[in-house]
């Protein structure tokens, strides 16, 4: 197998001028007026992710999903279905849970009003006595939001005229149908309490120019370099960087550091010392390194790599899905990012950091990328506040770590009257990229 060919919907990630210029201005990091005009106009129309399918494994099963003031339970049904429902009880509003669990019923810890999985309401105090307009039990529900599933993560939509979920995230479910994404294990979980606004994230992820200052430990294994990695943007918002997982021509580390890459190729039974110089270990090692997987990956245990192709078996699609979730898609492991507003401070967000690895067989220990060494299998979720990298000392030096170090200076950054607008390079198309759509959304233009 070789490179696919271009996604049909592919629109050229370097070329600005596939961009209007809208101007990207401070206060959109900053204004508790563009902050409501989001959630008006762009959080209540979009799919949501509310947790991962493993979450939700018997009937009952369900994750509560909070974001902003609002809250949202995603429940298995008998039938095997997920359904979700808004996170209040009808009788007068009271949040019926605070925390993913099991459940046969949610009763309501105000006035004991008991809710079915399916969100009928079973059960009412005085219910056939004292309600002159009709006992509710039989009559009321829970009031239902659109559910879905892809890539073993469970979606909602608080829009009843949002496109179905595969057509919003189009045509990213196309280009990963090779990664077998629900069987990947989350053996990282950390939610982290950042003060910076949640548009942050999207714009770092949406480009790697930043990666030769913040990141110096990528190159030896990464390729970012301006013309080698592919950058594409597609018409609903998203778009990704595809990197190959070989060293870079430009940035090396000095001779006799032990290289990374040297490491992977031995993985492999190949042998670094073979090549006659660097650059033909970098381009034809990581050509070998795509052969050696195709031979082995059976023998080894590597299932996931049945249906993948040569790049997605080497190289590393990093993906942004509009507005607020990134996906480091790598040949092992799947890395969720994602920042969410705080409900009343554009100053804050959290950020969430999961991450996954597909199983091997005899593999009990994996390399998690952003965490480093993790035991296989599910984690607990860690709930932490940022405090300038104190408060997250499992992953100090981790590239995630390293952004987060920038976040709160550019938050700050955006208050200063001497800046008006970003002055972009073409590899960071794709930043502006995303505020346009995200004033598409704004501005009644989706």
């Amino acid at each position: 197998m070789g490179h696919p060919t271009p996604h049909p919907l592919t629109i050229d990630g370097r070329d600005p001028s596939c961009l209007r210029g809208d101007p990207i201005t401070g206060d959109r990091y900053t204004s508790r007026e563009f902050m409501r005009k989001e959630w008006d106009h762009m959080w209540t129309r979009i799919w949501h992710v509310a947790g991962r399918t493993a979450e939700l494994e018997e009937p009952g099963d369900y994750v509560v999903h909070d974001f902003m003031h609002e809250s949202v339970i995603c429940i298995r049904q008998e039938d095997g279905s997920i359904r979700a429902f808004y996170n209040n009880c009808q009788h007068r509003g009271m949040r019926l849970t605070e925390s993913s669990a099991s459940t046969d019923a949610f009763t309501c810890p105000y006035h004991g009003w008991k809710w079915g999985k399916d969100g009928a309401l079973l059960f009412a105090q005085d219910a056939e006595i004292d309600f002159p307009q009709g006992n509710p039990c039989g009559k009321l529900r829970l009031k239902e939001l659109r559910c879905d599933i892809w890539g073993g993560f469970v979606w909602y939509t608080m829009d009843e005229n949002a496109p179905p979920l595969l057509d919003y995230l189009s045509p990213i479910p196309e280009l990963y149908r090779n990664y077998p994404m629900d069987t990947a294990v989350r053996v990282f979980w950390m939610k982290i309490n950042l003060n910076t606004n949640w548009k942050f994230a999207t714009d770092n992820f949406s480009e790697s120019y930043h990666t030769r200052t913040a990141h110096p430990q990528v190159p030896p294994w990464i390729d970012q370099d301006v013309d080698t990695a592919r950058h594409e943007v597609f018409p609903n918002g998203h778009g990704r960087t595809v990197q190959p997982m070989r060293p870079s021509l430009s940035d090396r580390l000095p001779e006799g550091v032990p290289h990374p890459f040297d490491y992977i190729l031995r993985q492999w039974d190949i042998d670094p010392d073979a090549y006659p110089d660097y650059e033909t270990k970098a381009m034809q090692g990581w050509l070998d390194l795509k052969a050696a997987k195709r031979r082995l990956w059976k023998e080894r245990g590597y299932v996931h790599y049945e249906h993948m192709d040569d790049e997605q078996i080497t190289d590393s699609p990093h993906t942004v899905i509009f507005p607020n979730v990134t996906i480091s898609f790598l040949p092992d492991n799947l890395v969720f990012f994602r920042t969410e507003p705080h409900a009343d401070d554009p100053n804050k967000c959290t950020f969430d950091l999961w991450c996954m690895a597909f199983p091997v067989e005899g593999q009990t220990v994996v390399e998690s990328i952003m965490a480093g060494p993790q035991p296989l299998r599910e984690a607990e979720l860690q709930i932490r506040d940022f405090d300038d990298g104190r408060g997250v000392p499992e992953i100090e030096g981790q590239i995630v770590y390293q952004d987060m170090m920038l976040a709160e200076g550019m938050q700050r950054g955006m208050h200063s009257r001497g800046y008006a607008d970003a002055y972009l390079s073409a590899q960071e198309t794709r930043v502006r990229f995303f505020h346009e759509v995200l004033n598409d959304y704004i501005e009644g233009r989706r």
